[in-house]
């Protein structure tokens, strides 16, 4: 059955599936996307309580976001952005959650399932799908193109298929063949037809799928030849099966959920200890590429803790002890900084993969550590 509330419409519903296992009534896990603003909360809280397993789905705020997508109290949290959290230390769950900034994809059971499916000695892992998350693939174009043809039905828009050479760029950079693509350069292709795709990277060119001259675009009775303008293209890909998972359940797709162990830019993490003279860094407020306010880290001192762990001038701070400061100001990140005296963790990223990861939709690279 769907449940979903009136109000909200029927644009993200939760599916929740109910069948008989081993003589008991067991519901299946729910998934829920919750997308909220920066000042805003995802309307709940998550508990660990005396006599009672699992993480809790607890105060469920009324009218507010978690209760409208379908969230209830008592509900047991299982997964976190694809990420199976049930065996996890508490403390690290919430973390996870924090660390997503203003979107977090939940798969939750319900209370009487998961005391049910725990008293059979089921393993929850394996009541959730194997893969969920989308991927988001960065390909370098070689002599031969980018090693992909994309093809679909002639007249149905954003229906885009990939057809992968082996041993081309597009296998090398992680694409899966017969994946299906969703977002090209940052840029959602639901809407495009074979034309406007064509058109959104070059006009037709002689040529064709492995030449120099670019990649095809097929479909029946409609070939176009598609040509790359420069030397590289992001492509969000998923296959059949997560594009159907997502589908069914009304969620939509978007980079923010994606796998990105494929991109060659990476967030890093940096783990100091403060000496006699400090961490010896300075944090700056400024401007991002993207216009909104970032912090940013500068005079790293040499021989300091900052420059031990790796730090480089001009790195951008994004969360501080695993938690996102996605939302805060200067002070706030100061204090939250300087809330533990001898030691901190930072996740930060370097300027050229800050742009990259904005150019593609994630304004939180927080996402890619998930």
């Amino acid at each position: 059955k769907f449940e979903f509330n009136p109000k909200d419409g029927i644009d993200n519903p939760a599916l929740s599936l109910a069948e008989d296992t081993d003589g008991e009534g067991m519901g299946e896990p729910r998934f829920y996307l919750l997308s909220k603003g920066s000042m805003e909360t995802f309307g709940f809280c998550l508990h660990e309580e005396l006599g009672y397993q699992g993480h809790i789905i607890r105060q469920v705020e009324l009218g507010g976001l978690a209760q409208r997508r379908g969230l209830q109290d008592g509900d047991r949290l299982l997964q976190v952005n694809g990420h199976f959290v049930d065996h996890m230390d508490h403390c690290k769950v919430v973390q996870k959650i924090k660390a997503s900034g203003n979107q977090v994809l939940l798969a939750v059971l319900d209370g009487d399932s998961y005391e049910a499916a725990k008293a059979l000695g089921r393993d929850l892992s394996q009541m959730l799908p194997a893969d969920i998350r989308p991927r988001l693939c960065h390909i370098m174009r070689d002599k031969s193109g980018f090693g992909f043809s994309v093809s679909g039905p002639k007249g149905v828009k954003g229906t885009f298929q990939l057809s992968v050479r082996q041993d081309g760029p597009a296998e090398r950079a992680g694409v899966p063949p017969g994946s299906w693509l969703l977002e090209l350069n940052g840029a959602s292709v639901r809407s495009y037809s074979h034309m406007q795709l064509a058109r959104k990277v070059r006009a037709p060119s002689a040529g064709g799928w492995g030449t120099g001259d670019g990649d095809v675009i097929e479909c029946p009775a409609f070939p176009i030849q598609l040509k790359q303008s420069g030397s590289k293209v992001t492509l969000l890909v998923a296959s059949s099966a997560v594009e159907e998972f997502y589908r069914v359940r009304g969620l939509r797709v978007t980079a923010a959920l994606a796998d990105t162990s494929w991109l060659p830019f990476k967030v890093r993490e940096l783990h100091m200890v403060k000496g006699p003279a400090g961490y010896g860094f300075l944090l700056k407020e400024d401007d991002c590429s993207s216009g909104a306010t970032g912090q940013f880290l500068w005079d790293v001192d040499v021989g300091l803790p900052a420059e031990q762990a790796g730090m480089k001038e001009g790195d951008r701070l994004l969360a501080v002890n695993g938690e996102s400061i996605e939302g805060l100001d200067h002070q706030q990140t100061v204090l939250r900084i300087r809330a533990h005296d001898d030691q901190v963790t930072l996740l930060v990223i370097d300027p050229a993969g800050d742009e990259f990861y904005q150019s593609v939709g994630f304004e939180d690279p927080v996402w890619s550590h998930q």
